[in-house]
């Protein structure tokens, strides 16, 4: 019966994981295959002018070499590795908290509308996810159910999850406060100390080759394209991780009624205390990341699955003991889950669209300029290695850039506020022979609210006078812009404007 269950809601998982599959990459996702692209053991080097950890990316090299590096392909990573949340969460749930609560706890991630969505996207979101499941999974049973044979594999999960995202280090804080919560209310201090220490120090020794790259990467490569969080992030947090009011309201009043129940009753001790370290889990990671986001934004919609793990695990527990008014909160739930949204997947991005105007019009040795430097691996995807124009050039206001399929973020808003027309684009221009093209691909950035960090108003700025610049130059004749239609793109959409050297 378990398998049957298991294998059921899988097979449902990844009809629901592959809905929008290949139809459109954004930019974050050329960022991920110019960086997999590279030799796999140059990869943690290569991040070191990106700001990210390795795991991913080197996955993603490997995936690629066998499977392919079409959007599909890429894609098809998060999708591979998204399904591992089911069985996860049905040895969580059920190892934790009993049969029920596992197949519940299943059945909300085989589901769950934001699982569907980073699924379908060539980025380590979904990863990041599943990560937070097992971490979530073996604290509990570690420092509450005191089972200390997952003591290395708590180590080792975090320790991925470090090496996946530096998100992790939010989840690690959090771990952190749950542990300091148990230590307090425990009559025994001492053992919790203990494995505190070999667990989470393990998990640090395993993460200690790649401090000297995070210092860098702090040092050096960061960029302020954030505002900081407002007071409206458990709102957020309901429309992206929930799906909206209907299924918080459904968990709220069903989950929370089981949850209460437990804690009033106090007929489990464990279960109780459980319940409360999950929650300090969850609830100290959002709490870290958004008091650090006050002081260096890094708070964003999709960094935010990393509390997925015990929220739904704790929603499992709730709906699982809450009787009749669980099993309709969980239908409603489901219900609202299963109905794939797949227009903002199918739409993330119309780079495909600016590639299928603009191919037929390049030859070799003209240059593109990608006024938002960080779209340059996407458009170098789309232009030149999808089958596309090879011997293009390339440049961003930063200036000329000779390896397009990674974005150097080193020293970034420094060098795009130095960043003038004269020094950076002039020797660009001059070096265009007569007849030679330049197309000039901009962000569309109509929504101006999306444009207000310090990053994005400096890219918006530069757009706008790199295309006033170009526009005016006699030299240049304008042939036309790519794509002629806008499809609107719900992440980051592009224009192009093709001109021709004539004097």
């Amino acid at each position: 019966m378990p398998v049957v269950v298991l294998l059921g809601l899988m097979a449902f998982a990844l009809w629901l994981h592959t809905r929008a599959l290949g139809q459109a990459l954004w930019m974050d996702e050329g960022l991920s295959i110019g960086i997999a692209s590279q030799p796999l053991f140059d990869i943690p080097h290569t991040l070191r002018v990106d700001g990210s950890p390795p795991l991913y990316y080197m996955l993603l090299s490997v995936w690629t070499d066998v499977i392919g590096d079409g959007p599909a392909e890429t894609q098809g990573l998060s999708v591979a590795i998204s399904l591992l949340a089911v069985p996860g969460a049905l040895w969580a749930g059920w190892s934790l908290f009993g049969r029920r609560t596992g197949y519940i706890a299943a059945a909300l991630f085989a589901f769950n509308g934001f699982i569907t969505a980073y699924a379908q996207e060539t980025r380590m979101y979904a990863l990041m996810i599943v990560l937070s499941l097992l971490v979530t999974g073996a604290f509990l049973e570690v420092f509450v159910y005191r089972r200390r044979n997952y003591l290395p594999f708590f180590a080792v999960v975090l320790a991925l999850m470090l090496y996946t995202h530096n998100w992790g280090l939010f989840v690690t804080a959090g771990s952190l406060i749950a542990l300091l919560l148990l230590v307090f209310m425990a009559e025994e201090r001492r053992p919790l100390v203990r494995d505190g220490l070999i667990g989470f120090g393990c998990a640090g020794l395993l993460y200690l080759p790649w401090l000297p790259t995070l210092v860098h990467q702090v040092q050096h490569t960061g960029a302020p394209w954030l505002n900081a969080p407002r007071l409206g992030a458990p709102v957020q947090i309901s429309k992206s991780l929930l799906g909206g009011g209907t299924v918080t309201v459904a968990l709220v009043l069903a989950a929370g009624s089981g949850l209460a129940a437990i804690i009033q009753r106090r007929t489990d001790e464990r279960e109780r205390t459980a319940i409360l370290a999950a929650a300090a889990l969850g609830v100290g990671t959002l709490a870290v990341a958004w008091l650090f986001s006050q002081f260096s934004p890094a708070w964003t919609t999709r960094y935010l699955g990393v509390a997925l793990g015990p929220i739904l695990l704790l929603a499992a527990l709730g709906l699982a003991r809450a009787g009749h008014l669980g099993l309709v909160g969980l239908v409603i739930i489901l219900g609202i889950w299963a109905v794939p949204k797949t227009y903002d997947l199918r739409n993330k991005s119309n780079a495909a669209d600016l590639r299928k105007a603009a191919v037929p019009q390049l030859h070799p040795g003209d240059l593109v300029i990608s006024m938002q430097p960080e779209q340059t691996p996407l458009l170098d995807y789309h232009l030149s290695q999808l089958g596309g124009i090879e011997g293009l050039h390339w440049a961003t206001p930063l200036g000329a850039v000779s390896r397009p399929n990674v974005m150097d973020w080193t020293d970034s808003q420094e060098r795009l506020e130095h960043a003038t027309t004269a020094r950076n684009l002039e020797p660009l221009l001059a070096k265009l022979p007569r007849a030679g093209r330049v197309l000039l691909v901009h962000p569309v950035t109509s929504r101006v609210d999306d444009w207000d960090a310090p990053w994005t108003q400096l890219v918006r700025r530069r757009s706008a006078q790199w295309g006033y610049a170009v526009a005016t130059d006699r030299r240049f004749k304008r042939i036309g812009v790519v794509p002629p239609n806008y499809r609107r793109a719900t992440r980051i959409g592009v224009r192009g404007v093709l001109y021709e050297r004539v004097g």
